[in-house]
């Protein structure tokens, strides 16, 4: 099964998006980088809750059809039912979707946004202004992470039309227009406090990043 990160965007999308985030880095001293993964965290604890609570009432079933009471065999099938389950789970991750808190997805994007801000070095810039847009599409999620230098003059709000943008685009089956106008949008906001200067070189690449979990 193809993962859905390399579904997300075609080859003519993902040309698009680089070529604006090139675009927009011509106005700015800024970086912007686009990372997208299918997930933020492995959730495997949600796999085991969904094999548990579905295998149980399974064996249930089960030993009532059988119309049998000897525990040893309800063991077995319970156990049987909760490997298979998992195992379907794990190679199918949408599944564990509704055995995951709304908590616990806001807390691992969060979390995993902020660590590939520091993994990729967005924070390391000579001006510090790097901006991260982490897309996270088991979670349904987006978050930007803009450096100290972007964030004394540009308020945390502002940020959140970036998001809307992309949100509305995903749901309009439009993601690729989406995330190419984000970048713009992106592009407009950095230009007009951090404008492009004599000597500005190109300090990140502007390849989109794209992953499984986001743990690296």
């Amino acid at each position: 099964m193809k993962d859905p990160v390399n579904r997300f965007l075609t080859e003519k999308e993902l040309r698009l998006v680089e070529e604006r985030i090139r675009e927009a880095e011509k106005t700015t001293s800024g970086e912007i980088v686009v990372k997208i993964v299918s997930s933020s965290d492995s959730y495997a604890a949600a796999g085991l809750l969904g094999s548990s609570m579905i295998a149980l009432p399974g064996a249930i079933l089960i030993m009532i059809a059988f119309q049998s009471r000897d525990m040893w065999m309800f063991l077995g099938i319970f156990a049987a039912l909760f490997i298979v389950l998992n195992e379907l789970f794990t190679r199918v991750p949408v599944l564990k979707r509704p055995f995951v808190s709304a908590s616990d997805k806001q807390q691992e994007v969060e979390e995993a946004a902020l660590g590939a801000f520091f993994r990729r070095g967005i924070n390391d810039t000579i001006d510090h202004t790097g901006i991260l847009l982490y897309i996270s599409l088991f979670e349904h999620k987006v978050r930007v992470v803009a450096d100290k230098g972007i964030s004394e003059k540009v308020d945390q709000e502002v940020w959140q039309e970036i998001v809307d943008i992309i949100i509305s685009g995903i749901h309009e089956k439009r993601q690729g227009t989406a995330v190419a106008a984000a970048v713009d949008r992106c592009g407009q906001i950095l230009a007009r406090h951090f404008p492009v200067k004599p000597g500005d070189r190109n300090e990140l690449a502007d390849s989109i990043i794209m992953g499984k979990v986001s743990r690296s």
